[in-house]
This record gives C-alpha cells, structure tokens and sequence, in this order.
C-alpha cells in the first residue's frame, strides 16, 4: 500500500493546467496517480468553484496548515485547566510546579492534567501581545552570563568563630529540622539590605530588610526572627564569613543558637540559602534600592516562596512542611 505523500507544487501546477483544459476530477487523478478523493479535496479547500484553483495561493495555504495542530490544545478548550496555569504562573509558579500541584489537587480529575512540556509550548506560540509578554515574564529564564569572581579572600573581622567542619554531622542529614543559613542581599548603592534565613530541612524561608549591614544592627534583625519561633527549631545558623556577623557571640547568648561560618569564597557551602537568594531576585533583581521596597512587598514576596511546592519536598510546600514541624516540636 502506498504511504500517502503531500501534494507537491508541481502537482498543484499540474491540477491547476488540466482544470484550465476542462479535465474531470478522475482524469486529473489518473494524470497524476492519485485518489480522485486527493483531487477532490485539494479543489474544495482552496476555492470556491472549480474554475477559480490557483496552484501557487493552494500551495502557500498548505505550507501554513502544516505547522497547526489538527488537535485542540488542552489550554484553548478547557478553561478551568486554563484559569488554574494562568493563575499560578502569575504567583511565579514554573510549568513543572504547576503540573505537579494539578495532580494533588485534582486527583480524580483527568481533565485537569498538563505536562510542563505542553505549558511552555503554549507560552511560546498561542498567547498574542501583552498577554504573551505577562505571561513570559513569570517563567524564570534569566539565564545570565556568568562571570568569574576573584578568588582572592580580604580578611574578616570575625573573631573565635566555628568553622563549617565542626558542624554536627545532623545537619548535613537534613533529617532534624532546626538547623538554619542565612545570609544578606546587599541593596542598590551598598544601603539598606535583604536579610534572609532559610531553614536546611523544610526550606521555610524568612526575609527582612535592614537599613544597613552593619553588625549590630544585623544581629537584632536575626535575634527578632529567632525569638518567634520555637526552642526545637532554633539548633544552628551556618553563615558565611561576612563582617556583618562579627557579633555572632552574642548573638549566640542572645538565642543560644550556635553560628558556624562557612569557608572563605565556598557559597556551595550555603548551598539551600544560596538557591533561595536566586528566586529571591526574581522579585528583588540585582540593583534594587531597598530603601525605596515596602515591608508589604517583601512580605508578599516570602508568602509566595513559601506557598510554592517545591519537588525537593514532594511537591509539598515550605510552609506546610514547616508547620508539621511546628506541631511535632510542640
């Protein structure tokens, strides 16, 4: 049997002469050893009456139903699978959260299911204009070239410190929670600051702006989170070997939380915080002027993160992981 090929533009220019000479539709077919219904088809798509065929606007029409989908996509035909993308990928939801968190949510439902594939297939080609570039813009493709730093260390002004090697071995488990990274976000014009904390096991994430990174005033910022929460999940803080935790002995007596310090240029070290600072700047980029960032606004910005189910938890979320925790530490 043979395999059925497209009509090529020479066929088209031959359909096209024999209908100029008066050919039946089966004379055309035989001409060219094709199925009259091919013939037949090729002539009702692209004109109106049998006289008005042109070979050249059928072949351009057929080039550009090529490239469409004979299948509705699901985005198009189901409005509630729709409202759900659309929604969450303005919360800053990637494709693959959103396909995960569909499944959880709708578990008897097969209408309400999309592969992360498909999402961003969509994005790129049916969206038109403004919604296409909203739509765009909450995808986190800010692939930035990179460049190398200096590995060159400038000393610090830490003093007696423990060094990350002396950190319990439970930590690096992940298993207990408890056992926290923190570091800064330093702001436009080295001002005001983003203070982040984010817990190693559940990957619950703080963040609160401070006016600058001097070291007093970092340790209150620090010393305030940690009094709201409770005793069993206050074990440890890995730092890096920043200036602005040179008050980390009191800070320590303060919260009898142990700081232990990274190693000199390892942010791999930091690894949970490091990640986190990374979406952090998907609200807050590289320049921002905190001075100028309302507390409403960082605020919304931690709600989301911790809202936002994470694959290394399942697909469960920072918050409701955290509050587990909560309730177990009670």
């Amino acid at each position: 049997m043979r395999k059925y090929q497209r009509l090529s533009f020479h066929e088209r220019e031959e359909i096209s002469r024999c209908l100029a000479m008066n050919y039946s539709i089966r004379q055309i077919a035989r001409h060219l050893k094709r199925s009259p219904s091919t013939i037949s088809r090729e002539i009702k798509k692209t004109s109106k009456r049998i006289g008005h065929y042109r070979c050249v606007l059928a072949h351009c029409r057929a080039k550009r139903m090529k490239h469409i989908s004979k299948k509705p996509r699901k985005l198009i035909k189901n409005k509630p699978l729709r409202s759900f993308v659309f929604k969450h990928l303005q919360l800053l939801w990637s494709p693959e959260q959103i396909a995960k968190i569909l499944v959880l949510e709708y578990p008897n439902d097969i209408t309400m299911r999309i592969s992360h594939e498909t999402i961003y297939r969509y994005l790129y080609v049916r969206p038109k204009g403004q919604l296409k570039k909203l739509l765009i813009q909450c995808l986190r493709q800010e692939h930035k070239r990179k460049h190398t730093r200096s590995s060159t260390f400038r000393g610090n002004s830490l003093r007696e410190y423990l060094s990350i090697e002396e950190r319990p071995a439970e930590v690096a488990d992940r298993i207990i929670p408890g056992h926290w990274e923190g570091d800064l976000i330093i702001g436009k014009r080295q001002g005001a600051a983003l203070a982040t904390l984010v817990e190693r096991t559940t990957r619950m994430t703080f963040m609160v702006k401070v006016k600058n990174k001097e070291a007093k005033t970092v340790r209150k910022c620090f010393t305030h989170i940690f009094k709201k929460l409770p005793k069993e999940l206050k074990k440890s803080l890995t730092y890096d070997q920043g200036s602005e935790m040179a008050q980390h002995h009191l800070f320590t007596k303060k919260t009898n939380i142990q700081v232990y310090f990274a190693h000199p240029a390892s942010p791999w070290e930091r690894g949970t915080n490091e990640n986190i600072n990374g979406l952090i700047r998907q609200f807050f980029p590289k320049g921002t002027d905190f001075d100028t960032v309302s507390t409403w606004k960082i605020k919304r910005a931690q709600e989301l993160l911790n809202t936002r189910p994470r694959k290394t938890l399942q697909w469960q979320t920072p918050q409701a992981v955290f509050h587990k925790s909560v309730a177990l530490a009670s």
